[in-house]
């Protein structure tokens, strides 16, 4: 029109925004816009920045992604908000002069920040790294998968994720299986019967080991545990043995894996496997 100057990029002349069918309009298409340009920065985020990072499983290097990704999304909510003239209506009706509705969201509020901070707290003291394996004081144990601004996300042994607050886990007692360790361990023994060739037994146990797709050597060694025949039992010799292997994998599957490997090596080569076994006598009546 003439004697009109249009400066900047407004999508409103393209419709009347005065109405509600504008308004809902001119939100559609805010929002669109900022579902485009959030994935786009995402995308390009991903590519380029987080690929970058090498230490991947660092938990202050994991924390802040989760929250660069949350303040992006979060920025793109408050631009469509500000921008679309129905959703600023809706926020005058909603906010002005309503102090109750600050009270409330404020109390709303109170977890989500009490699990960022503590999110915070997490990922500059460091109790444990993504793919540590801890168990907290309730009893719950697993592998850490991940750290978000509101929970951790542990993997069990059921391969079930348990989602835990940051505030939660923060309060918690922590055992930390692969503490500042490349390797863990665990004491395995091994009964055979009387009579059987030591040496022949030994050496089929530590072949089993090292067979083992879990076991690794000892990190300070570099070499697998040697095997120790350690003492006399009522009705067996008892070997005994150190296996050590990754903090990721569960200490129920090392021992699973290798007691069968053994177990089956001792078949094989005829080794006996002794058990317990009661002789009763039944006296007769006179």
């Amino acid at each position: 029109m003439p004697g009109t100057e249009i400066t900047g990029f407004d999508i409103s002349i393209f419709f009347d925004k005065t109405t509600a069918l504008g308004q809902a309009v001119e939100l559609l298409i805010y929002t669109f816009i900022a579902c485009i340009t959030t994935t786009i920065i995402l995308l390009i985020y991903n590519r380029f920045v987080k690929k970058k990072l090498k230490n991947k499983k660092n938990i202050q290097i994991r924390f802040t992604q989760n929250i660069i990704r949350t303040l992006i999304i979060l920025i793109a909510v408050i631009w469509v908000l500000v921008s679309s003239t129905a959703t600023t209506d809706i926020g005058k009706v909603l906010f002005q002069g309503t102090a109750i509705i600050g009270a409330v969201a404020g109390l709303a509020a109170q977890p989500v920040l009490g699990d960022l901070f503590s999110g915070l707290a997490l990922s500059f003291n460091k109790p444990f790294e993504i793919g540590d394996r801890i168990e907290l004081d309730n009893g719950i144990r697993g592998v850490v998968m991940d750290i978000t601004p509101r929970h951790v996300v542990l993997r069990t042994i059921d391969t079930i994720d348990v989602i835990v607050p940051n505030s939660k886990i923060n309060s918690c007692l922590i055992t930390n299986m692969s503490h500042n360790t490349k390797i863990r361990s665990v004491h395995m023994r091994f009964n055979v019967a009387y009579g059987t060739d030591i040496d022949k037994a030994m050496k089929v146990l530590r072949d089993a080991v090292i067979e083992s797709d879990y076991s690794e050597p000892e990190w300070k060694n570099k070499d697998y545990g040697p095997v120790y025949f350690i003492s006399y039992a009522d009705s067996s010799l008892v070997l005994a043995t150190t296996v050590y292997y990754k903090p990721v994998n569960a200490t129920e599957i090392v021992m699973s894996d290798i007691n069968k490997r053994v177990n089956d090596a001792f078949t094989r080569e005829g080794i006996e496997i002794p058990f317990n076994y009661v002789n009763v006598v039944m006296k007769d009546k006179d």
